[in-house]
Order: C-alpha cells, then sequence, then structure tokens
C-alpha cells in the first residue's frame, strides 16, 4: 500500500494500524490486483470515441465520475456513488435525446453514441480502481453490474398505477461491429432513448413506453442479464418489442426466433457458439413466435423503409444432419441454427424474452416479438470509416427516420393488439 512506503517511524506506523483497523488492513491485504480494462473498453483510447464524447459535453461525466471513485473511503460509499452516477448517465441520455437540457457540444441530440462510450469510460474506472481500502473481486463484480444496470435504464422503468395508460416495453443494443467501423451508432439503442418514458397516442388510447439497452457481449446473456432485467416487467405490461439493427433498407418483423448462437464475434470479440444456455433447459424449446400483430404492422404506413413479415429460418430437419433454409419457418421436431433474425444476439433476445413470456404463462394474452430495423448508413461520400468523419446530415436523417418508424409501428401495435 502506498501509505505504508512513507519513511516513518515505529511510533507513528503502531498508530496509523490502529487507527485503520484489523478489517480494513485485512482486505486491503487480501485484495487481488486490479483487472486489466476489457476490449471494448480500450477502444475508449482512439481518436473517434474521444470526439464523440467530446462533442456531446459526455467526456466530462467519466472524469467527473473518476475523481468522485478515488474519493470513496469504504466498499458502502463506492457503492452508494455508482448506483446514484450510473442512473443519473442513463437520465442524462435520454433528456439530450429528447431535448431537455443543454445539447453539451454539436453533436446531434438523437445519437446514442455518447452514452455507450461514456458508460465504457465509467466501468474502466470501476474495473482498474485499486483503493487503499481494498476490493475484492466480488466486490468489484458488484460494483460493475450495477454501474450496467442503472446506466441501461433497467432500474428505471416506471409505469403508473391503473388502467388509464397502457404499458409498452421497448428495448434496444449498443453499437456493435467497432473494430469495422468504431463510428457506428445503433437506431435501437437511439429508439430507447427517444422514446423512454415518452407517452404515445394510439387510436386505443394513450400508452406509457418505457425502455432498456442491453450489451453487445455473449457473456452478459449467459449469465441471464436479460431475464433478470426485464422479468419483473413482463408480468404487468401489454405489449413488448426487443429491437436491434438488421439489414440495409427494410424493417422486419421476426415470425421465428431459435435456440443457437452462431458464433459471431461479440464487442469484447469474443465468438460463442452452441444452443442458447437458459434455465431448466430439459424443457427448453428450439423455437419460439412473434404474438406481436404483425400483419397489421406490414400493412401500416409507418414511414419511409418497408417493413417485412420474416418467416424464414434455418433448421436441421428432423432426423438430418446439415443445416436447410426454410422461407416459411420450421418443421415439426427441426432443430434450430437461425431464427429470423439469425443466430447473432439479435435472434438471443427475441428467443429469452419470447421463452420467459411463455414460463410466465403469457403466451395467449401478450403481445410482444422483435423488430429489426434498416442498418443504420452514413450520408453519401462519408462511408469510408478510414477517412470519414463521425457524424454526417444523411447519417442523422436516417437514424431520425428510423426513430420515427419504430415509434410508428409501436403505434400501430398497442393499436391492433387490444
Amino acid at each position: 500500500m502506498t501509505f505504508l512506503r512513507v519513511r516513518i517511524g515505529v511510533p507513528q506506523l503502531a498508530l496509523l494500524a490502529l487507527l485503520a483497523g484489523p478489517v480494513a488492513s485485512a482486505s486491503a491485504a487480501t485484495a487481488p490486483a486490479a483487472p486489466s480494462p476489457t476490449v471494448e473498453e480500450q477502444r475508449l483510447d482512439r481518436a473517434v470515441p474521444r470526439e464523440i464524447l467530446e462533442r456531446s459535453g459526455f467526456d466530462a461525466v467519466p472524469q467527473r465520475f473518476t475523481r468522485a471513485l478515488g474519493s470513496a473511503r469504504s466498499y458502502g460509499q463506492a457503492h452508494k456513488l455508482v448506483v446514484r452516477q450510473g442512473a443519473a448517465l442513463w437520465k442524462r441520455a435520454v433528456d439530450r435525446a429528447q431535448g431537455r437540457g443543454p445539447a453539451g457540444g454539436d453533436l446531434s441530440r438523437d445519437d446514442d453514441r455518447p452514452l455507450y462510450w461514456a458508460r465504457l469510460g465509467m466501468t474502466r474506472a470501476v474495473r482498474t480502481w485499486e483503493p487503499r481500502f481494498g476490493l475484492t473481486d466480488g466486490q468489484r463484480a458488484a460494483l460493475l453490474g450495477e454501474l450496467e444496470r442503472t446506466s441501461r435504464g433497467q432500474t428505471s422503468v416506471r409505469y403508473p398505477g391503473g388502467d388509464r395508460l397502457k404499458r409498452v416495453l421497448v428495448t434496444g443494443f449498443d453499437p456493435f461491429t467497432l473494430d469495422r467501423d468504431i463510428r457506428i451508432s445503433n437506431p435501437s439503442g437511439a429508439s430507447a432513448l427517444a422514446l423512454d418514458g415518452t407517452v404515445v397516442e394510439t387510436a386505443e388510447g394513450p400508452a406509457r413506453v418505457e425502455t432498456v439497452v442491453f450489451p453487445v457481449r455473449w457473456q452478459d446473456f449467459t449469465d441471464q442479464t436479460v431475464e433478470r432485467a426485464l422479468r419483473p416487467y413482463l408480468k404487468h405490461v401489454d405489449l413488448f418489442t426487443t429491437v436491434s439493427q438488421g439489414r440495409v433498407g427494410r424493417f422486419d418483423v421476426e415470425r421465428t426466433n431459435g435456440a443457437w448462437r452462431g458464433g459471431f464475434a461479440d464487442n469484447d470479440n469474443i465468438g460463442v457458439t452452441g444452443t442458447v444456455p437458459v434455465t431448466d433447459p430439459a424443457t427448453q424449446p428450439q423455437w419460439t413466435t412473434t404474438t406481436l400483430p404483425y400483419k397489421a404492422i406490414v400493412d401500416a404506413d409507418t414511414g419511409r423503409f418497408p417493413v417485412y413479415d420474416n418467416t424464414s429460418v434455418t433448421e436441421i430437419p428432423a432426423g438430418g444432419t446439415q443445416p436447410v433454409v426454410r422461407p416459411d419457418g420450421p418443421t415439426p421436431g427441426s432443430t434450430a441454427r437461425a431464427g429470423g433474425g439469425g443466430d447473432y444476439l439479435s435472434n438471443e433476445i427475441a428467443y429469452r424474452v419470447t421463452l420467459l413470456r411463455d414460463r410466465l404463462g403469457r403466451h395467449d394474452e401478450l403481445p410482444g416479438g422483435h423488430v429489426h430495423t434498416p442498418v443504420l448508413q452514413f450520408g453519401t461520400g462519408n462511408t469510408d470509416p478510414a477517412t470519414g468523419t463521425v457524424t454526417d446530415p444523411g447519417f442523422v436523417q436516417n437514424r431520425l427516420d428510423i426513430i420515427a418508424q419504430v415509434r410508428a409501428i409501436v403505434v400501430v401495435a398497442v393499436e391492433q393488439a387490444t
């Protein structure tokens, strides 16, 4: 410890030991060294994340958090700080997206990337922090868990009592494929920020929308983060939709979700292949299905991009050994290799939440499923990640159009599901 290296006499050293107490000394002596930043956190040192944070005013968030964390004198103080500032980050991002408070810079308010990169600055601070009072692996993990949950809106879902408002739950994702283009934004996360806590008017009356955002990391899903976050709310909502970024130029309502991970690398550059791990695997189905009013959504004029009812899956047929694409959905007894939404975390969140819906006994009463947005593209002349800018007017307009269409799809779903 640093203070033990100070040149002091024996009486003073004894006094320090007495003041510190046996618990503090023991924890400091046994505390493991702080781990290194993750692959995801290491990207913070590149120019694009720094520019995004500076042009939104979010660069001050991890800086202030790191200073405050360094002032914590106990695990209890650190825990309270993490919960408070994690929730404040989510609120700040939502307020910025919805036009409340200062923009903090010239980056458009609809941008989801400041939240993503600021959160990573905070998690890196916790991960690499070595307080003098000592921190066990379990305590560090608990702090990181609290920071993830609070800064993703997972602890701030609030619905008013009574039946006056319909209750809608929407989920989004972080940006991903960042090694391909670190400038990437995720319109599902941007939609979550734009919709959180809003009331949308429908022909069936007003609906309150609450949103949460999830990481693009296999391990978090293995650890049941989706089920823990959504189970309390899924028992009571009137409609849900998980949302992610999908194909170029189109929305898809995914009809079927498969119990298979295809191995594509996540934001920590980890790939996982195999059956989706869930509790009680003995009763795990190979497929789950949407209960969203997909035909009405497809037929409605919700915005600029066409919307498709995507029924295709990839399966190994009963008795077979090789994957086969089925345009009209799975056949009886088949084994999943890809749902309509593929075999990545988009498919997995859809599978997990619809399975949770079914295990809660709400299949026939709760409309829910997955919507894929179009790929958010940069404007003409700004497609090269090596030379392009972090934003442009076409990029902003594409994101705004996608957000507006997600909102419109929610409205249609509420109207038709009632």
